[in-house]
């Protein structure tokens, strides 16, 4: 269980030993205090609580002792904050991480790097979801256009003269891409556009909660890594988010964000009544928001082997990787290498 996610309202999570308990009420007694679960923390990687979820200070003592992150979600689903364990001074890393990111050449080749790498992704996705689309019925005249052009695009990425410049190549690839991924939804759950802030239909409500539990992720692989993930190099740093982060998620985007909900409503694991309406945009209610996080655990975990590293790893393991080259990049720049799709 290398995730635990305690959504119920007014549920309370406490220690016992070696194990968190979660109590409250079931429909079976619903009004009595009942065990719902018992969590070994040996088990146990990381944290994720609803603002309504009580957790004792015992209980946050054990899981921060045992370097387990805990993330706390809002009633919309959004990241509130957290505890992060407590970790060594890294005050050489990150003054050597301040001049780099002064350094124009660095940020531009580390930008151009991530956004070659999520472009490439993609293109992979559409790839095989087209082939899949071919196999069962003609091909797709439209698609084969979209990957000859995003290919021809990944070209273009390289000759970027500033990082303002890259902003618009990925900005473009994401409309077209975006375009094309929408034909493979259920006509019950149609796309037209991205939406945030808030999203506006079950689509976009999924591919935002998606991004907010990975960002997450990778802003405390920056901070076990001894990075400071406010500094970024493609999205500017400034106050109020972690830069860093939001670059070195942007190639998961396609495989983990994108394909996750895809596969949602594909599968039909995820309905009209698993979202809805509030603050004028569309969220998954708690039930979908169990069901989702579930679904991203899975994905998140599964074992395949990478043909670009060559052994076998999954996508939380190439998430903290991304962490560690880019720490490495300081001193080589050839060591920074964006996750790619098999």
């Amino acid at each position: 269980m290398p995730t635990a996610a305690i959504l119920q309202p007014e549920a309370r999570v406490r220690l016992h030993r070696e194990h968190l308990e979660v109590v409250g009420r079931d429909d079976t007694s619903p009004d009595t205090d009942t065990l719902l679960r018992e969590i070994p923390l040996r088990d146990l990687e990381r944290l994720i609580l609803a603002e309504t979820v009580q957790i004792t200070s015992q209980a946050v003592g054990a899981v921060l002792r045992r370097d387990i992150p805990v993330v706390w979600l809002g009633g919309s689903g959004q990241f509130l904050g957290g505890y992060m364990p407590a970790s060594p001074a890294h005050g050489q890393a990150r003054l050597t991480q301040y001049q780099r990111t002064l350094d124009s050449t660095f940020v531009l080749r580390t930008a151009g790097r991530v956004v070659a790498a999520k472009v490439y992704n993609q293109r992979r996705i559409l790839q095989r979801l087209l082939a899949n689309r071919a196999a069962e019925s003609d091909p797709d005249i439209a698609g084969a256009a979209t990957l000859t052009w995003l290919e021809s695009l990944l070209a273009t990425v390289g000759t970027a003269r500033d990082v303002a410049e890259l902003m618009g190549f990925e900005g473009t690839a994401a409309a077209r891409y975006f375009q094309q991924w929408g034909t493979f939804l259920p006509e019950a759950f149609p796309f037209e556009r991205r939406s945030t802030r808030p999203p506006l239909n079950a689509v976009n409500a999924c591919i935002s909660f998606a991004a907010t539990l990975l960002y997450h992720e990778m802003v405390a692989a920056c901070h076990v890594h001894g990075l400071d993930p406010a500094l970024g190099c493609l999205h500017r740093t400034e106050n109020g988010r972690w830069s860093l982060a939001l670059d070195l998620m942007e190639p998961f985007r396609p495989c983990l964000v994108d394909a996750l909900a895809l596969d949602c409503f594909s599968h039909q694991i995820l309905n009209q009544d698993h979202f809805e309406p509030r603050n004028g945009g569309c969220y998954l209610n708690e039930n979908g928001r169990r069901k989702f996080i579930l679904q991203y655990e899975r994905r998140m975990e599964r074992q395949f082997l990478s043909e670009h590293t060559g052994h076998r790893t999954n996508l939380r393991q190439q998430v903290d990787q991304q962490a560690v080259l880019f720490k490495g990049s300081f001193e080589d720049p050839e060591r920074f290498e964006p996750f790619l799709m098999n």
